[in-house]
């Protein structure tokens, strides 16, 4: 039995793609672990497809330690290069580096307000809903994204320019960009 629901094309049909549009995708995100973890991902995707991240997520959660921050900052180069080793995540050198910083970064700014609310107060705690009908009307940046970037890049995060930061807010839920005739749209979209 085929799916009758309408989605944002970028999916298609790869179950997991599916899955990951219906459940993840855009539902706002106010855990600043999980916030984290996601920004970190998103940087490893840059170059490459999200459906290849996702397909590796367990594998660097597993390499990772469960994106726990407080372990991944104390790295140094033993944990550089036994990841470069690991077959099972996306083997980049300046990528895991800027992984290791970006942890650094992330406990620096929890001393001072939780990360989500870094994040969150750049909206005001509302995710900033879009209208768009068509993917070609969705930008690859914004002036949000580059302010977002430029916070993050003075707090010492890496691999965060602003199209990585709007990827980042798409998929966290700052940003509701599924489209108009997607059923996650009005789902995630407040009541009128």
């Amino acid at each position: 039995m085929q799916d009758a629901k309408t989605r944002c094309p970028w999916c298609g049909t790869d179950p997991l793609y599916v899955a990951y549009h219906d459940r993840e995708w855009g539902v706002p995100e106010h855990d600043s672990r999980a916030l984290w973890e996601k920004l970190i991902l998103d940087g490893f995707q840059a170059g490459l497809a999200w459906i290849t991240i996702l397909r590796k997520r367990e594998a660097f959660r597993a390499a990772f330690d469960g994106f726990h921050p407080e372990t991944i900052a104390r790295w140094g180069d033993a944990e550089v290069t036994r990841l470069l080793a690991d077959p099972g995540i996306v083997r980049h050198r300046g990528k895991i580096e800027a992984a290791i910083a970006s942890a650094r970064a992330y406990l620096a700014v929890q001393e001072r307000m939780p990360f989500a609310d870094y994040l969150w107060r750049h909206l005001d705690g509302q995710p900033l809903q879009n209208n768009f009908a068509t993917l070609g009307e969705i930008p690859t940046e914004t002036e949000l994204s580059r302010r977002i970037s430029r916070d993050l890049k003075s707090d010492g995060f890496k691999f965060c320019g602003p199209t990585i930061t709007y990827a980042f807010l798409q998929a966290t839920g700052l940003v509701n960009d599924h489209l108009t005739s997607c059923h996650r749209h009005k789902a995630l979209s407040p009541p009128p």
